[in-house]
């Protein structure tokens, strides 16, 4: 999942690394002293998560001991605050040797010289041929692949088949233009005021999410092979995605004009609540929008592929991944390398040959995984009959899924103004070549500073 932290801009990321790393300042795993920490770091692989999964975590690490007889030191912080609990503990040098990382951090702490590549690993890197290419693109930086997956999501296209029959509709859309006709019919039916949910506030978790995934449909980037913007193009797909956003809001009246003031998770109530036919919803939201002890909908929501739009369409979305990273002063230490691989390779790999965390994360709370041996697993294909009537839209969507084009270590700058200009363009506030122009110009004057 998302988290808040992932906002911080590249100024304050390194402000706030230049300011720590002058006091020397050190974050104390939880529980435990700064002094008994360290003392520790000999005898334990310290190993920290953000607040997610904690039960299956510590389940899975004592599973790891019992096989091992290897000792790990567990610590978690809340996941708005740990981007920066990382930052503090590698500044600090403080004891760490395993850790989550997020896909949108890894440029940054590559650079910083905080991690060590795993793809010179063989107990690791054999674990690629199973996964979606998107998710090992995702870890990789400059050439050099720097984790195991922990799990993966993409945005999916979920419509209430329930508003679809009321409106005479047998099928869902395939594409952006019959997403209009029929959230206009929907609508002429007084069924729901507007059929489409998009959730574009301006601090949104997903809006990069969002926003690629319009792009990507549209058959568009954002940023060329060659790292230069393409966004600026007139005839693009992110001018095409633009303008099918303002028409849905300005003239089709489809999406709310609330929608830059709606974050997802309001988002997701609404549709839970039967407010939308269709919307652009993490994937991992199937579970609760599925549950009848969590939504109104339960049992009619289901997945499409995300529409295509315009003669260059086609049904991609935007991925992201969540890893397991290994520290550069693990890799400085020939034991604690060892016994960080094994750790790795325990949660992100096959433990004692099978993908046991992965499978169990996505049963007790719905995470996705990259891992495509799991998709003929007897459990998880009735996970996904359970919640999703079937699992075969769940897989096409997968393979069709794209990694973000922005990251890199000025992404949090720039998707500052980014966010702005897209708002002022869906709000028909400015014109969509001048404000893609200058989102494109602020991408190349912050790479050229590189």
């Amino acid at each position: 999942m998302n988290t808040e932290f992932e906002k911080i801009d590249r100024r304050t990321f390194l402000q706030s690394a230049t300011a720590l790393g002058a006091a020397g300042t050190v974050l104390p795993l939880a529980g435990l002293s700064a002094g008994s920490a360290l003392a520790q770091t000999d005898q334990k692989i310290v190993f920290a998560t953000w607040s997610a999964a904690v039960d299956q975590v510590k389940s899975h690490i004592s599973a790891f001991e019992a096989s091992t007889k290897i000792s790990v030191a567990y610590e978690n912080a809340p996941g708005a605050q740990f981007r920066q609990f990382l930052t503090t503990k590698f500044v600090g040098k403080a004891p760490l040797d395993v850790m989550w990382l997020s896909d949108a951090w890894l440029p940054e702490f590559a650079d910083a010289g905080w991690l060590a590549p795993i793809d010179k690993y063989p107990a690791l890197t054999k674990y690629n041929a199973d996964l979606q290419k998107y998710c090992v693109d995702s870890m990789t930086y400059k050439g050099r692949q720097y984790g195991s997956v922990y799990y993966t999501d993409f945005m999916a296209f979920l419509y209430n088949e329930e508003i679809l029959e009321k409106a005479g509709i047998s099928r869902p859309p395939t594409t952006w233009d019959e997403v209009v006709e029929q959230s206009i019919k929907i609508k002429q039916k007084n069924l729901v005021e507007h059929p489409m949910l998009l959730s574009l506030e301006a601090d949104a978790t997903w809006f990069i999410e969002f926003v690629s995934t319009l792009v990507f449909s549209f058959g568009g980037k954002l940023v060329g092979p060659d790292g230069k913007s393409v966004m600026q193009d007139p005839k693009g797909g992110a001018a095409a995605a633009m303008k099918w956003v303002q028409d849905a809001i300005q003239k089709h009246k489809i999406v709310s004009p609330a929608a830059l003031s709606t974050p997802e998770i309001n988002g997701l109530k609404a549709f839970g609540a039967g407010q939308h036919a269709f919307g652009i919803i993490p994937r991992y939201r199937i579970r609760p929008l599925n549950n009848p002890a969590e939504s109104k909908v339960a049992g009619k929501v289901r997945m499409a592929l995300m529409p295509k739009g315009g003669p260059d369409g086609t049904h991609a979305t935007c991925g992201w991944v969540r890893f397991y990273g290994m520290s550069a002063s693990a890799q400085a230490n020939a034991a604690r390398l060892a016994n960080s691989l094994k750790l790795i390779e325990w949660f992100g790999g096959r433990a004692l040959g099978e993908y046991k965390f992965q499978k169990m994360i996505l049963l007790d709370i719905g995470l996705p995984y990259c891992t495509k041996p799991l998709d003929s697993d007897p459990d998880v294909v009735k996970f996904y009959k359970t919640y999703l009537g079937g699992s075969d839209i769940v897989h096409k969507q997968a393979a069709l899924t794209q990694k973000k084009d922005v990251i890199s270590p000025w992404f949090g700058e720039w998707n500052e103004n980014n966010i702005r200009a897209w708002q002022k363009g869906f709000m028909n506030q400015a014109p969509i070549t001048t404000v893609l122009a200058q989102s494109g110009k602020e991408w190349d004057t912050l790479s050229a500073r590189k």
